[in-house]
């Protein structure tokens, strides 16, 4: 049986109206990104006090942090970055999150990421040996321009750092806008398979430059998806991320109707192609 969850701040930016949609539609999870505008990240411990109260009084829980750890050039200064990383780790015990979302840098202007592969996987490696002693584990999300870009990327990285601290998030709609893919379940899943344990649902039209649409819609092939995870006996999360709005870099908008519509329409796809979920 899966567990829904939702990138709620694509319904409000207001932490509170996030909570409260949650609760409306008996969504029991949050993958929390921005809070009141600003990435979890950087919040500072008194307002994670108050993130904490309010999540707990209504009682949600975290799926994942939506961190944009690895969302950077890879010339960029790594301490300061991985100083944000450490907090990222402290902000997950915190708030109970059994994962971090993680990408793997952008490369210097005019260059190819591909060149800097070995300190990208350095810089993973360093990242999951923090990890060691907890019970926090690091997904990665394929994404556009980063080194992780293709389900092959993704593969090698993971392979590369061999670590149980470091398994894959997959994102159907990114390898649509980013690579034209449109039968990622043929091209992708097969490769990727062995390492998710965590799933974003979010539809492209392949040709959209910043706009999602409505999950089964578009060229993400999301039932099929769903159907996969269902023969494969998944039970983690399935997290909304629907970008109906607007879609960028680092996150997107939705709206709590249009919100509200893709959530009952991926529920109804999982029932037409049994896949329990909670």
């Amino acid at each position: 049986m899966v567990q829904f969850s939702a990138f709620a701040d694509e319904v409000s930016s207001d932490f509170k109206e996030q909570v409260d949609f949650l609760v409306a539609q008996n969504v029991r999870y949050m993958e929390i990104r921005f809070v009141n505008g600003k990435n979890i990240i950087y919040l500072d411990k008194n307002e994670l006090k108050e993130v904490k109260r309010l999540l707990d009084q209504n009682g949600i829980s975290i799926s994942a942090i939506g961190s944009p750890i690895g969302k950077v050039r890879i010339d960029d200064d790594f301490a300061v970055h991985f100083d944000k990383f450490r907090y990222s780790i402290e902000i997950a015990q915190f708030l109970e999150a059994p994962f971090i979302r993680v990408f793997s840098y952008y490369p210097p202007e005019g260059k190819n990421i591909d060149l800097y592969r070995d300190e990208v996987i350095r810089r993973m490696q360093k990242k999951v040996d923090l990890l060691r002693d907890s019970n926090i584990i690091l997904v990665h999300e394929n994404e556009s321009h980063i080194f992780g870009h293709s389900a092959e990327k993704c593969v090698e990285l993971v392979s590369a750092v061999n670590s149980p601290k470091l398994k894959l998030a997959y994102d159907p709609a990114n390898f649509v806008w980013g690579d034209n893919i449109t039968n990622n379940i043929e091209q992708c899943w097969p490769l990727m398979k062995p390492y998710v344990i965590h799933v974003h649902i979010k539809d492209w039209k392949l040709g959209s430059k910043d706009i999602g649409c409505m999950p089964g819609s578009g060229d993400g092939q999301i039932k099929e998806l769903l159907s996969e995870l269902k023969v494969m006996n998944y039970s983690g999360f399935i997290t909304m991320e629907a970008h109906l709005k607007t879609g960028g870099q680092f996150g997107g908008d939705t709206g709590p109707e249009l919100f509200k519509e893709a959530l009952t329409i991926t529920q109804k796809l999982c029932d037409e192609t049994g896949l329990e979920y909670n």
